[in-house]
C-alpha cells in the first residue's frame, strides 16, 4: 500500500482520526484534512500529512486537490456536524448549515478528487449513518444529511462504474466522537433562543430521549468504523453499505417493520 495514497476529511478527531491512523499503520499515504494548525501537528506527529481543507471553502477544497495530485487512489469523505432539535425549533440557517457540510460539502470535495480518483480507479466512501436509514425524533436536520448522502452513493456508484471508481458508505450508529458533544452543546444554545413556551412543548420529550441516549453510553469505539473503512477501500469487491455497531443493525431491523408500528415503537420509547 505505500505507493497509494488516500485523502481523509474531517481527520482532526473521532472517525477520521482513527481512519487516518489506521490507514498509516496499513502503509497508505494519507492525507488528513483539517482546519486548523493545532490539529495538523498532531496529524503530523502520527505520519499523516495534513491538508487545510474546510469542506465549505471552495479555494481551499481547490488547493487541496492540487497539493494531492493528478493520481489518488482513495477518498474518505467523513466531514460532518450535527444539529440536534426538534424539527419546528430549528432556526432555518442552522439546517442550511447542516446540509452545507454534511451534503454540498461531501459532493464539492468528490468533484474536486474525481479526476485524480478517475485516473487511480480509486475507491470513494463515504461517510453515513444509520440516521441515513432511520431517522430518529429530535435528529431530523442530521438524519435528513444522512439520507441524501444515501442518494449521493447509489447515484454515483453508478454514475462511476464505467471507470471503475467504487463507491460505498459507511453507516454506524452511535459513536464515541466528539461530534454528539459539540451537537448537545450546540442543542443548548438554540433552545436558549427560542421563546419558552415553544420550547416547553417539546421539553418533556426531548429530555426523555437524551435521558435513553445516556442510558446507552457514550457508543461504538470509532476504529470499529475505521475498520469498515479499510475493508470498503481494499476489498477485492467492495459492498455498497456497511453497517457498523449492533444498534446500526437493530434499527436498520425496526426500519423493516410497518410504518405505524415503526413509530409506534420510536413514541413508546419517549413516553415510557
Amino acid at each position: 500500500m505505500a505507493d497509494r495514497a488516500v485523502v481523509v476529511t474531517g481527520a482532526s478527531s473521532g472517525i477520521g482520526k482513527a481512519c487516518a491512523f489506521r490507514l498509516v499503520r496499513a502503509g497508505w499515504r494519507v492525507y488528513g484534512g483539517v482546519r486548523d494548525d493545532e490539529a495538523a501537528e498532531r496529524l503530523r506527529e502520527r505520519g499523516v500529512e495534513p491538508l487545510r481543507l474546510d469542506v465549505t471553502d471552495a479555494e481551499e477544497i481547490a488547493a487541496a486537490a492540487e497539493r494531492v495530485g493528478s493520481t489518488l487512489h482513495g477518498l474518505v469523505a467523513n466531514a460532518g456536524i450535527a444539529i440536534a432539535a426538534p424539527l419546528e425549533l430549528v432556526p432555518l440557517e442552522e439546517l442550511r448549515r447542516q446540509l452545507e457540510v454534511n451534503v454540498v460539502g461531501q459532493v464539492a470535495v468528490t468533484q474536486a478528487f474525481l479526476p485524480a480518483l478517475r485516473a487511480a480507479r480509486g475507491r470513494i466512501v463515504l461517510m453515513g449513518s444509520i440516521g441515513g436509514r432511520s431517522a430518529l425524533p429530535f435528529l431530523g436536520p442530521y438524519a435528513a444529511s444522512k439520507h441524501a448522502l444515501e442518494a449521493i452513493a447509489d447515484a454515483l456508484r453508478v454514475e462511476l462504474r464505467p471507470w471503475g471508481v467504487e463507491v460505498s458508505i459507511v453507516e454506524p450508529a452511535s459513536i464515541a466522537t466528539a461530534i454528539w458533544e459539540k451537537g448537545a452543546a450546540r442543542a443548548e444554545e438554540l433552545a436558549e433562543l427560542v421563546a419558552p413556551e415553544r420550547r416547553e412543548l417539546y421539553a418533556a420529550r426531548v429530555a426523555r430521549f437524551r435521558e435513553i441516549a445516556l442510558a446507552r453510553g457514550p457508543g461504538a469505539d470509532p476504529d470499529a468504523v475505521a475498520r469498515a473503512v479499510e475493508r470498503a477501500l481494499t476489498a477485492t469487491r467492495p459492498r455498497a453499505r456497511y453497517l457498523v455497531g449492533r444498534d446500526a443493525h437493530l434499527r436498520a431491523w425496526i426500519e423493516r417493520l410497518p410504518t405505524r408500528l415503526r413509530d409506534r415503537v420510536l413514541e413508546r420509547a419517549l413516553t415510557e
